[in-house]
Formats: structure tokens, C-alpha cells, sequence
């Protein structure tokens, strides 16, 4: 690991992982192509046209030096206040910026002074191509592991969004805590992370390069179930993941038969049993999402359709910023299901890539991102 230049932010003071991380993201890495994985660059699915056209705003230098694993953008963004974990570049806070609009404010959080340079360079330059009159964005340095040191509020965030940053932390459990109590009821955690088949190493945990590429801190995905309950995030619920391959010798040597997969995840802070099942219906309200709303690998509403939803759903819908975009009625009421059935619930995101990797009628490929070679359908 590298020598002790450990620092302190608002009384936290960082470690020898902290130490090397910086040091990996701010001296080793100057773009993408320095990566020796998929880790940090392999999309889970394809990009929405919007999406396409707000990343397409951001100035370039941003989005060379930005790493992440997943596309962190949930969905229904209009007027919301936003926190970035590991905010790097600000690449995901500029395109986030363009979606809340206005009225809603992203804020980027990083422990890196290099990559929040390069992101506060470049505020006004975004502000003016947004045509705001002033911004919506903010950067802040400190720890996702402690950010209320760092100077935020509590219970003030509607949403928080990581793209491949908790593996980088080596406590997980305090990451979640933190974003749990920075939430307001209601609020969700949305965050793309790199997942293992099973607890790693403590060789493989040690490893320098491993642990900047956010595959030796990766969590065991059952151990991410257990840390969200105890810590009163609802159950995690997959939205979507891909297969992460090393293409380094050296590395796969070390590493052995552990595999690894991105996955994005949705957690809630909702009280739990707080709701009974029943009957939805999506009225096509949520920007991007019109006709057709994948909440997650179970339920996709399509509009005017109706969904019967279990309790731990209906009380998201009905406590989350998502209620005023679904009418709600008790089971037995006068509209009838109809529409295609609920898929089966998957939270193992490795049982996901292999469903998703099986070819399906008519293709010949199984889907559009090719996760071997980790590009995507444009």
C-alpha cells in the first residue's frame, strides 16, 4: 500500500486505502483507457436519447477524467436536491444538473482534490450551456463515509446516486448509514457498484491495483441485503447488472474463480410494513419513461396498465416522489390486472447477466451491450 499521507476533513481522518485510492485516481489514472478492467466503463444497458444529449453538454476534460460502472439516473428528476457519492469529474452531476432543472440542485462529494478540480473548473462553463442564471451544482471534499463532517444537512437529500464508488470504501456498512440518515423519508439510494460471488481474500482485498480497479473492495452481493436492513433501507431492489471481465493475466491470476458483475440497485427509506398490497396504475407522467416505466427487474408499469404490487412496493410508491405519478386502489377493487404478469423477484445479480445473456426470440445476441467487450448499442 502507499506511504502514510493520510489527511483529516472535518474531524475524519482517512486511511491507508483512503491514501491509495487518491493516489489512484488522482496520479496513476489521467483517462479511461489507463483502466486494466471493464470495472469502471462497462454501460448495463443502453443509453436513453435524453441521457445521450445531456452527456453530450458536458465538456469533454469532465467527462475523460470521470470513471463509473453503471448509469446512475433514476427516474422522475424534476425539481429534486441530489447528492453524488464520490462525485469525481462531476461528470454524472453535470448531466444530472440538466434533469432537476433549475429548481432542483445536484451536489458532488469527493475525496480526491484532483478530480474536484477539474469539476469545479468548469461550473461556470456548464451553467452558461445549461442557460441558468446561476448554478445548480456544488462540490464539496470530504468522505462518503462521513458527510455530515463534511457540512451536510441531514434528512435534505430526495435522492442520492453512486457510480462505482462504495466498493472503494473499506466501511461499507457506515457508507449506507450516512446516506440513510442524509435522506428524507421517502428518499432512495440509486447506486451502481461491482458485486462478488462470494466473500474475497484478504490477498485479494490487500491488493493495490485491484482495490483502485473497485474490484478488491467489492461487497459479496448477500452481504449488501444484510448491511441495508440493519442499517433501515428497505430491501434492495436490482434494476439491472452486466458481466465484468479482467483482461489482465496478472490480475485474473490473483483473483482466481471469484467472478464479478456491475449491478445497480434502488434502496428506500421507508418504514417497513408500512403498506398493504394493491393495485396500481402508471399514468405516464415520469419524463424519459412515458409509455413504459421499469421500476425494476420485477414490475414494469406500462401506462393506464393495471399492476398488482406487493406491500414492500406499494409503500415506495406511496411514501416516494414517485406517488403523484400512479393512482392506487386496494386489491379487489374495480379494475381488474391486466397487461403482462410480474416477472419473478431477482435480487442475485448474477442469476440477472445469466438471464439476460440467454438469446431471445429473434436475436441472436440476447440484448445490446456486449458485455465481453464491454461496448454498447449507440
Amino acid at each position: 500500500m502507499a506511504e502514510d499521507n493520510s489527511a483529516c476533513v472535518g474531524g475524519f481522518v482517512d486511511t491507508t486505502v483512503h491514501v491509495d485510492v487518491k493516489d489512484y485516481y488522482g496520479k496513476v489514472l489521467k483517462k479511461t483507457e489507463d483502466l486494466k478492467s471493464n470495472a469502471c466503463v462497462a454501460p448495463a444497458k443502453p443509453v436513453p436519447a435524453f441521457i445521450r444529449q445531456a452527456l453530450k453538454k458536458v465538456h469533454p476534460e469532465v467527462t475523460a477524467r470521470y470513471y463509473g460502472c453503471g448509469l446512475v439516473v433514476p427516474e422522475c428528476l424534476e425539481g429534486c436536491k441530489i447528492l453524488d457519492l464520490g462525485s469525481g469529474s462531476g461528470r454524472d452531476c453535470y448531466m444530472l444538473s440538466q434533469l432537476v432543472g433549475e429548481k432542483g440542485h445536484v451536489t458532488g462529494i469527493d475525496m480526491t482534490e484532483d478530480q474536484l478540480a477539474v469539476a469545479r473548473t468548469y461550473v461556470d462553463y456548464h451553467t452558461k450551456e445549461f442557460g441558468y442564471k446561476k448554478p445548480n451544482v456544488s462540490f464539496v471534499l470530504g468522505y462518503i463515509e462521513a458527510l455530515t463532517e463534511a457540512g451536510l444537512e441531514k434528512s435534505s437529500f430526495d435522492i442520492i446516486i453512486s457510480n462505482c464508488v462504495v466498493n472503494l470504501s473499506p466501511d461499507k456498512r457506515r457508507v449506507l448509514a450516512e446516506a440513510y440518515s442524509m435522506l428524507k423519508d421517502g428518499g432512495e439510494l440509486y447506486f451502481s457498484d461491482i458485486y462478488s460471488s462470494g466473500r474475497l481474500t484478504e490477498e485479494i482485498k490487500n491488493h493495490k491495483v485491484l482495490w483502485g480497479e473497485c474490484i478488491g473492495g467489492a461487497l459479496w452481493w448477500k452481504d449488501l441485503l444484510q448491511l441495508a436492513e440493519e442499517v433501515g433501507f428497505s430491501r434492495p431492489r436490482l434494476v439491472t447488472a452486466s458481466d465484468i471481465t479482467v483482461d489482465n493475466r496478472e490480475l485474473q491470476d490473483v483473483l482466481g474463480d471469484f467472478k464479478f458483475v456491475s449491478a445497480t440497485y434502488r434502496l428506500f427509506k421507508v418504514p417497513e410494513g408500512s403498506a398493504k398490497p394493491c393495485r396500481v396504475m402508471y399514468n405516464g407522467s415520469v419524463t424519459g419513461v412515458e409509455d413504459s416505466f421499469q421500476f425494476d427487474r420485477r414490475y414494469t408499469f406500462k401506462v393506464d396498465d393495471v399492476v398488482e404490487v406487493d406491500g414492500e412496493v406499494a409503500a415506495i410508491l406511496t411514501r416516494s416522489r414517485f406517488k403523484a405519478d400512479f393512482t392506487f386502489q386496494p386489491p379487489g377493487g374495480p379494475c381488474e390486472p391486466r397487461g403482462a404478469k410480474p416477472k419473478e423477484d431477482i435480487v442475485d445479480p448474477f442469476e440477472l447477466v445469466l438471464q439476460l445473456e440467454k438469446p431471445s426470440p429473434g436475436s441472436a445476441t440476447g440484448g445490446c451491450c456486449s458485455t465481453k467487450s464491454a461496448t454498447c448499442c449507440k
